[in-house]
């Protein structure tokens, strides 16, 4: 029985190591452990016991861990979307061939896409068409709950127009991020500030398929380097974040 629990542990713990025949796994290994624990106190030698005993354990653990990185793979698929972009008309291919980092995949921190690019999702078509790096009298001036930026900061405006291209029956609100990353790596999202934008883009719109709305998005960044920085874009809140140029 010892010799009939190990032989059953070994190909449980196999099959719990491939994915599509994971069930199998769940199956064998707890009838291996079971006959360990009953031919460990029959009489004879202990030791393939003991060894069933151990590999059901630690098959059963690498079962589970196999489970859930199935179930995340699976979620991840699911709900990530592919994004792509369509370079705007009046961009040609030696600006990019002149950047530091050209060799980096297009839409990257080190290769970010171009003022105008349209980037899409499966349901959104997401064009940045201008950025203003110093838009704090703009801002200020547009609301008078709008504060002062920080010391050393200053808000930056981002002009947006957003297509929505899903089929959902009752439509959807534009769910979009945009978020300003420094040189330095430091993530400014305006979620802090909730200043009012002149021409605020309106996120509660319920719209349906091929509805455009556009306007503008304020953020507050630090005035040092502001050039040197990138807008990170989500054009909705299940795709993929690439990143566009602020100039």
């Amino acid at each position: 029985m010892g010799i009939i629990a190990f032989i059953i542990a070994v190909v449980g713990f196999i099959f719990a190591c491939i994915p599509g025949a994971l069930i199998m796994g769940w199956v064998l290994l707890p009838i291996a452990f079971l006959l360990a624990i009953i031919s460990f106190f029959l009489k004879g030698g202990k030791g393939l016991s003991i060894a069933a005993l151990i590999v059901s354990v630690v098959g059963t653990i690498v079962a589970i861990l196999v489970f859930f990185f199935v179930v995340a793979s699976s979620f991840d698929e699911a709900f990530s979307d592919d994004v792509s972009a369509e370079a705007p008309a009046e961009e040609v291919a030696a600006e990019a061939g002149g950047a530091e980092d050209a060799d980096a995949d297009e839409g990257t921190r080190e290769n970010p896409y171009a003022i105008g690019t349209k980037i899409s999702s499966d349901a959104w078509d997401v064009t940045i068409t201008n950025v203003t790096l110093d838009a704090t009298d703009e801002v200020v001036a547009e609301n008078e709950f709008n504060e002062k930026p920080d010391d050393g900061n200053q808000y930056m405006m981002i002009d947006v127009e957003m297509t929505y291209t899903g089929d959902a029956p009752d439509g959807e609100m534009p769910m979009a991020t945009f978020e300003y990353v420094s040189a330095g790596g430091n993530t400014f999202d305006g979620l802090d500030d909730m200043v009012v934008a002149p021409d605020a883009l309106d996120t509660l719109e319920e719209m349906y398929n091929g509805a455009t709305t556009s306007g503008a998005i304020a953020i507050q960044i630090p005035a040092e380097d502001a050039e040197a920085g990138v807008v990170a874009v989500n054009p909705d809140m299940f795709a993929d974040k690439v990143y566009v140029a602020v100039e």
